[in-house]
């Protein structure tokens, strides 16, 4: 096979960040009749960039393939919404946008954000490439263009009179596989005074807490500062300020302009989080490979877990079927050996059966009724939400896995915490 090449330098990818072995897509949920079908896996193989320090998978799938037919849904989480909503209302008091402006979304899922954006009056605009997604956001009355994005659709959208004065992606950049063009779009499709804001998990979350589930064939990209402050750059866009959020274990949210833009100002936490990267040696290729031993360390601490539990007769269910999840028990072999079944507060999930393990996935009610000894939270990312949901399962008894950044057991919701193996 062809050695791979950095999507943003072109430069041949020689460095392993992780690898994680051969996985279905993990959004790629099955119906009952496809259980006995055959099931494609790809390599599931993080590099990282020599030169611009950029970790990345290669693309197998097509973005058609992945997201046409999609069934992430934002609105199903509490604290999601809460976040978008907190968003909107900081930045429309912050730039004073008003019914005058423009706002676009990349990206923009069921319309979970920009619904805030309509309550306040403020002309809104989704670009959602998944149709049955977007198609729930056009019922709540949220105009939604069902296309990928990239130069052409800005082309198109300029010659129709469309500009952002605010430009929002959120947890979009690490899905595409086309960066260039992807990030050229933006630069034209955004006012020359205009906003720009992404979020994306951070890459030194991912190494510093162990979140190895977050690589999925989905996300093609994954980012420091220093790296995303330079590929910005190079399509004439300046960040002007970040953010460090507490969302999806540990994201960046970056604020950019046009590089002709004179205001704002950069702010300081600009140098502040470049300098901190570098204090933790994101600036340098070794910080990288060496990140895959404690990936092993992890999964070994798991199964030794899982395993003396079913020694004792334990039972064993999954809260969640998100795609995170489906990394961690593809490459730890986690299968209906070890998980009952799981379960998902989203309707468009229950009765499909996880990719590669066939596990199944029932409403959260079932919990109340199989009364499992442990409750492993494969969303760990939202733990404390779904431990305060759940927290009745302590009357039987019944306790929470978290399993990254290591294996945590809790015998009651946020508290009582006891570190296994």
């Amino acid at each position: 096979m062809a050695a791979a090449h950095c999507r943003f330098s072109g430069q041949p990818l020689r460095h392993t960040f992780v690898d994680l072995g051969m996985s279905p897509l993990a959004n790629a949920y099955l119906t009952a009749e496809q259980l006995n079908q055959a099931e494609k896996y790809y390599p599931l193989h993080a590099y990282v960039s020599e030169d611009t320090l950029l970790v990345q998978l290669e693309e197998f799938e097509t973005p058609d393939n992945i997201f046409s037919d999609y069934a992430y849904f934002s609105s199903y989480s509490e604290s999601w919404l809460k976040h978008a909503k907190d968003y909107t209302d900081m930045i429309v008091e912050k730039f004073g946008f008003n019914h005058t402006h423009q706002v676009i979304e990349i990206a923009s899922n069921d319309g979970y954000l920009l619904k805030y954006f309509v309550e306040k009056g403020i002309p809104v605009l989704g670009i959602e490439p998944a149709a049955n997604v977007a198609k729930v956001a056009q019922e709540k009355g949220i105009p939604s263009l069902i296309k990928f994005f990239g130069v052409q659709t800005a082309k198109e959208l300029v010659l129709q009179g469309t500009q952002a004065d605010l430009l929002i992606g959120n947890n979009v950049l690490a899905h595409v596989p086309n960066l260039n063009d992807f990030i050229t779009g933006l630069q034209i499709i955004l006012k020359p005074n205009g906003i720009l804001t992404m979020e994306f998990p951070h890459v030194l979350q991912l190494i510093q807490q162990n979140q190895f589930d977050t690589i999925y064939h989905e996300h093609f990209s994954y980012f420091s500062f220093l790296t995303v402050e330079k590929i910005f750059a190079a399509h004439n866009l300046t960040i002007f300020d970040v953010e460090e959020l507490p969302t999806h274990g540990g994201s960046l949210r970056i604020y950019a302009k046009q590089a002709t833009a004179v205001q704002p100002v950069v702010q300081e936490r600009v140098p502040n989080l470049k300098a901190k990267e570098i204090a933790a040696g994101l600036h340098l290729i070794e910080t990288y490979v060496t990140f895959g031993e404690k990936v092993k360390e992890t999964k070994r601490n798991l199964l030794t877990f899982l395993l003396t539990a079913k020694a004792e007769g334990k039972s064993i269910v999954g809260y969640g079927a998100p795609a995170k999840g489906n990394t961690l028990l593809n490459y730890c072999g986690i299968g209906k050996d070890f998980i009952d079944y799981t379960v998902d507060i989203n309707p468009h999930k229950q009765g499909l059966f996880l990719p590669g393990t066939h596990i199944a996935i029932y409403h959260p009610e079932k919990i109340r009724e199989t009364k499992p000894d442990y409750v492993l939270i494969l969303p760990w990312n939202l733990k404390e939400e779904i431990m305060e949901q759940m927290a009745y399962i302590t009357e039987w008894g019944g306790k929470f896995v978290v399993p990254i950044p290591e294996v945590q057991v809790y015998s009651s919701p946020v508290s009582q915490l006891m570190v296994t193996v």
